[in-house]
């Protein structure tokens, strides 16, 4: 069994590295998600006993002081960093410019859906996953889709 400091790649992409015992996560770890995200974590046979997760544009998430996108304050993390665009210049995502929708296709926020396909790829369009009815029903209500080939956002019911 793995024992020591070392890392280990998930058949998802996602890799840890850090402290293992018995083959287990145990002590000091991070896991690196395909999406560029990182949980840092102290672990104890494999579970986390305390830990932080940072997306990849740094913000880092507060269970307890969490502002981002509430109700009150809906900008993206980089508009709060460095402000909004001009009038007239809308921001749908937290990159800019957002990345570039395949016809058809949805943005549902780890990669691109195909509705006809009910399959997930990241944005490299490396297979994530199979949608199932109930991700399938949200990303058709709510996720950001490729028209005439622009993406635009979908008006709330």
């Amino acid at each position: 069994r793995m024992e020591g400091y070392g890392s280990y790649k998930l058949p998802t992409g996602t890799e840890y590295r850090g402290e293992l015992w018995d083959g287990m996560f145990h002590g000091e770890g991070e896991l690196r998600f395909p999406t560029g995200g990182t949980y840092r974590a102290l672990w104890h046979r494999g579970v986390p006993t305390q830990g932080r997760y940072v997306f990849a544009d740094g913000l880092e998430y507060d269970e307890k002081e969490w502002h981002y996108c509430d109700g009150y304050d809906r900008r993206f993390y980089t508009e709060i960093c460095s402000g909004f665009q001009p009038p007239g210049i809308p921001q749908f995502t937290n990159l800019d410019p957002p990345k570039i929708i395949p016809e058809g296709c949805y943005d549902c926020g780890d990669g691109f859906y195909n509705p006809e396909t009910r399959v997930v790829v990241d944005y490299k369009f490396r297979f994530l996953r199979n949608a199932e009815d109930e991700e399938h029903e949200w990303i058709l209500r709510t996720c950001r889709r490729a028209e005439d080939g622009r993406a635009e956002r979908k008006a709330k019911p």
